[in-house]
């Protein structure tokens, strides 16, 4: 179906080719996972299947792709459409309509399909992909994963032969991520469709994948063959791994049947961090009768607000406004004691926004050097809650108190100081036009040494060059370029909406130290994530919301392991002992 002959891409201002000499063959009525790190040109090889590159991203295309007997270097994106679908890693990139359902039917209206089908097949994938509720809302009212079901829908009415699909789990919460995932192995098996994907959260996808394409190696085989060889692997491989076992298990139930032997050798031990007392949270926000996970949680998809990530103004744009270089001040963070005062407070929050009621009497505390992870369903209104924190949506009741000052009365050059934001759509806080102008500005605004941005560019994601524009970044090395940009301001309360989204596990492990070494000095972290395996690794404390009301908040290790739909895989494999993580586990071995 998709055959490459010695391909390369090479974009006129890199040194290097993207790809280099791939050929291989994607055959028809399979689903190829693209594994690598972050930059090796994942998503480059996805353009290239679908016309994208070079006829739309520009570069130099040696060699040739064909896809369904058509070559793409002659046959532009527009002639390709009938036969490929593609949803790239900005979903809101794709959308040229207003409203769920529009959307939707507008792929078929272009390719002239009859009414009565266009119909049918609209209501065939709101179902499939839980979207009915949804069906009129206006897209920009949307959540970002809300937004990523409807844009994977869209490429889904058509019925194309060839899917192409950039992180399409990335902004999902796991059982959303889950619905989409069956439905495209259906695709695969019922209908032939010929699926190729890239994606860093290989946990959630490596066990629907009939091969894997590691790059830049440019190796393709059978899952368990590649996951020996790769550098990139979920826990659950690095558990196999750790543990000896052969073949290597892809999924918790394969891992489970072998674990008796590993569970012997960890009896009667704990995990270093239960051991010493080290995790432990603060008097938490009771949630009403509650005591843990809302009976029903994680059923159906109640419509909800907008995303938080900032667009249309607000008090974003000011969060890097270029001002004088202001003289920099001690951090005024105590370091954590026994009980110190809460950095962050709300009580009886309620915001409303239209008809929405997106957050329902939120009481919550975070103290300084406490890392909290915010969990819960696409929709639940984590975004909103963290724009609420710095001000950009004035609460409709209740109060919130960050550092002692109310955040949507604060002037912004003030708030800066106490709190920074990392949205989900990186490119918000980004607008120089090379990664080494951002970081100057970056360090100006701070008032930081000059540098303090770059160095932290470099830790979080090596190899990037100074002169690189920020849109020519992958969706991972932007993220990486906007954590530096705001990590560089050291504020007291870090805020980041889905941190971990197209970064690869490398990238991840460097972002989970330096969190780390924020929170032991001082900082208290919130982060909203679908990334049950970084709230496992990170964070002190859980907080879930449903449909705008806490409905859990309690110790890392008793609220995710409550829960199936936010246990990490290490629990999942080890259970009834109290091992969240692989590091966890080499510690105790």
């Amino acid at each position: 179906m998709i055959r490459f002959e010695n391909v390369s891409v090479r974009y006129e201002e890199d040194r290097e080719p993207t790809l280099r000499g791939l050929d291989v063959t994607v055959p028809e009525g399979e689903l190829v996972l693209l594994v690598g790190p972050s930059g090796v040109g994942k998503s480059t090889l996805l353009g290239a299947v679908s016309g994208l590159v070079p006829h739309f991203t520009g570069g130099t295309l040696t060699g040739r792709v064909t896809v369904d007997g058509r070559d793409t270097r002659t046959h532009p994106p527009r002639e390709l459409a009938d036969v490929v679908g593609t949803v790239g890693q900005d979903p809101s990139a794709h959308f040229v309509t207003d409203t769920v359902e529009d959307e939707l039917a507008y792929g078929m209206e272009s390719l002239g399909l009859a009414p009565a089908v266009m119909r049918r097949r609209v209501e065939e994938t709101l179902d499939l992909l839980g979207l009915a509720e949804l069906r009129d809302r206006p897209i920009a009212t949307l959540s970002g994963g809300q937004r990523q079901r409807v844009a994977i829908g869209s490429v889904l009415t058509p019925h194309p032969k060839v899917l192409v699909l950039d992180e399409p789990t990335s902004a999902l919460d796991p059982s959303a991520a889950e619905d989409v995932l069956a439905v495209l192995q259906r695709l695969v098996h019922d209908l032939g469709t010929t699926v190729l994907l890239a994606e860093h959260r290989l946990e959630r996808v490596v066990q629907y994948a009939d091969q894997v394409l590691l790059l830049p190696e440019g190796v393709m085989g059978a899952p368990a063959d590649i996951m020996a060889i790769s550098p990139v692997h979920p826990p659950v491989v690095s558990l196999g791994r750790l543990a000896g076992w052969d073949p290597l298990p892809l999924t918790v139930r394969d891992a489970r049947r072998r674990s008796d032997g590993l569970k012997e050798r960890l009896a009667g031990r704990e995990p270093a961090s239960v051991a010493a007392g080290a995790v432990s949270a603060p008097p938490a926000f009771e949630a009403r009768g509650s005591g843990g996970i809302a009976p029903g949680f994680g059923m159906g998809v109640p419509p909800r607000r907008s995303s938080g990530g900032g667009r249309g103004g607000g008090i974003l744009p000011f969060l890097r406004r270029r001002t004088r270089p202001t003289t920099p001040t001690t951090d005024p963070t105590p370091t954590p004691t026994s009980n110190p005062a809460p950095l962050l407070l709300t009580e009886g929050l309620a915001v409303r926004r239209g008809r929405v009621e997106a957050l329902r009497s939120v009481g919550l505390q975070v103290r300084a050097g406490e890392t909290v992870a915010l969990m819960g369903r696409n929709g639940a209104g984590k975004s909103t809650l963290l724009s609420t924190l710095v001000g950009m949506i004035a609460p409709t009741s209740g109060t919130v108190r960050v550092a002692g000052r109310t955040p949507h009365t604060t002037a912004p050059r003030e708030l800066i100081r106490q709190v920074g934001l990392v949205p989900q759509e990186p490119r918000d806080l980004l607008y120089a036009d090379t990664v080494a102008a951002e970081c100057a500005a970056a360090d100006a605004d701070a008032g930081a040494t000059p540098g303090t941005c770059r160095g932290l560019v470099s830790e979080l994601l090596p190899g990037v060059a100074d002169d690189t524009h920020p849109r020519d970044l992958s969706e991972g090395q932007r993220l990486a370029l906007a954590l530096a940009v705001v990590l560089t301001g050291r504020p007291p309360l870090l805020l980041l909406d889905e941190p971990t989204r197209g970064l690869d596990y490398a990238a991840k492990a460097r972002l989970v130290t330096h969190l780390r070494a924020l929170a032991a000095d001082g900082h208290a972290i919130m982060l909203a994530t679908h990334d049950v395996e970084l709230a496992a690794e990170l964070a002190h404390r859980v907080v879930i919301i449903a449909d705008g009301e806490v409905v859990a908040d309690g110790p890392t290790a008793e609220v995710v392991v409550s829960s199936p739909a936010f246990s990490p895989q290490v629990a999942k494999i080890l259970a009834p002992q109290p091992w969240l993580t692989v590091e966890q586990v080499e510690e105790a071995l």
